[in-house]
């Protein structure tokens, strides 16, 4: 059906992406809104130390769900080209094919997190107060990682065919479920920090499965004959190639929050708590950047697909500037606000001046963040999939190396955590502008 899908080629540049991206920041922020309650009822009914642990698994377990996120941002640009450039066979080959990769890493990535759960935990250094309950929310957490794989795929599938309103209408569903199974779990069953993880999961699995169900049933594309169902060796390899730099910069970036996790744990758990508080805020205010680098990899592929380079152009400049309002707009709620928002975590203040703090300053520098994902949007979009592993790296050295020499610097002692995101976000919001200026990215259309 004609509704459940969009040609981005022609119109508006601005109002295609700003129509697009709203519907995925409402999702985002549903999603991001169970994460932040998920962490509110555990702060306050299992108190600090609960959220620390919760907290001290939440890079790790990021670094496994962006390796499956990676892959399905890989095969939707493959799929969002071939629909700019009208070639309706391939779009299906790549859906089904896709569909196949997601699955597959999902449950070896579940299986394999599961696994090396404890060993990871030791290697950074979780305290040994909070790390039983650590343990067991990180093996919950990543035995879920297959319907994390599931959800990013069907998700990655409507939006490359400009579809963002189908996989919200569940998203806002399993944001409503999440809660109340968060309440039963936690504050009836007293299942602690197993009840919370549980909770995500199952909601997780809930929305995936309805969104496919819906979209099999009304999606004109997802309606296959037999032989787009088989799989395909060359659409498949085709889709691992072009979501292996994603997932590997994904990946590296995961791997950097993880240093700077254990680097927070030397800390002791109310520099924990602190830092637990302000990246589930900073997750939330970072949902409209990322909806807008989704909705901008749309338009671009779609765009790049058809042939049209310089519409591309107006879209990223255009989005630039939206980007930047949002920005400066944060800069001065957490300007105001901070002590209030921290206070939603928990009751401790000694927690709440750490976390208030930190919300200050790293909303002085959004701009760079919001940089980082408008480019990022252009570029995989273009199908500049090279580039993606080039800034996973840049995060890498940015976050291990800032941290190395702040934390050695007696002045900033645990500032050091939040100094180095801020820092990082500068150094890789220049480098992917240096990467758009020269140009590449303009002749990386894949299909």
């Amino acid at each position: 059906m004609a509704s459940y899908t969009k040609n981005m080629t022609e119109g508006s540049e601005l109002e295609h992406i700003l129509r697009f991206t709203l519907p995925l920041l409402a999702g985002n922020l549903f999603q991001q809104l169970y994460n932040i309650v998920d962490s509110i009822i555990v702060g306050r009914y299992l108190g600090y130390n609960a959220l620390a642990a919760v907290g001290a698994t939440g890079s790790i377990t990021y670094l496994f769900y962006t390796l499956c996120i990676g892959l399905s941002v890989g095969s939707g640009i493959l799929i969002s080209q071939s629909f700019g450039a009208g070639k309706s066979h391939e779009v299906k080959k790549y859906i089904s094919n896709s569909a196949y990769a997601s699955i597959a890493a999902g449950l070896i990535i579940s299986i394999a997190s599961v696994l090396a759960s404890g060993t990871l935990l030791n290697l950074m250094n979780t305290p040994e107060s909070i790390y039983s309950d650590a343990h067991r929310y990180m093996q919950v957490a990543c035995a879920g990682t297959i319907a994390v794989a599931i959800y990013n795929w069907i998700n990655s599938v409507m939006r490359s065919l400009g579809d963002s309103k189908t996989p919200l209408i569940f998203l806002i569903v399993a944001s409503i479920l999440n809660v109340a199974l968060d309440l039963l779990f936690v504050v009836v069953f007293q299942a602690g920090v197993v009840g919370a993880a549980l909770a995500t999961v199952i909601a997780q699995a809930l929305s995936a499965a309805g969104c496919i169900v819906f979209s099999f049933l009304k999606a004109d594309y997802l309606k296959m004959s037999r032989d787009e169902l088989k799989y395909d060796g060359i659409y498949f390899k085709k889709c691992i190639r072009t979501g292996v730099p994603i997932a590997l910069q994904n990946s590296m970036i995961s791997v950097s929050m993880v240093f700077l996790q254990r680097v927070a744990n030397g800390f002791g758990d109310t520099v924990i708590a602190a830092y637990t508080a302000t990246m589930r805020v900073e997750q939330l205010i970072q949902q409209p950047f990322s909806s807008l680098n989704a909705a901008l990899s749309t338009f671009a592929g779609q765009n790049m697909g058809a042939g049209f380079i310089d519409r591309t152009i107006k879209g990223y400049h255009k989005s630039l500037k939206a980007m930047a309002v949002f920005a400066l707009v944060m800069l001065a709620v957490f300007a105001v606000f901070s002590r209030n928002i921290i206070g939603l975590f928990v009751t401790e203040e000694s927690v709440i001046e750490i976390g208030s703090k930190a919300l200050v300053l790293s909303s002085f520098f959004y701009i760079p963040l919001g940089t980082i994902h408008t480019t990022r949007g252009l570029l995989n979009g273009a199908g500049d999939v090279t580039y993606a592993m080039i800034n996973g790296f840049v995060e890498v050295i940015g976050r291990i190396g800032f941290a190395l020499i702040l934390v050695h610097i007696p002045s900033v002692g645990a500032w050091a955590v939040w100094g180095t995101t801020c820092l990082t976000w500068v150094l890789t919001a220049v480098m992917s502008l240096i990467r758009y200026k020269g140009g590449r990215w303009r002749s990386k259309v894949k299909v």
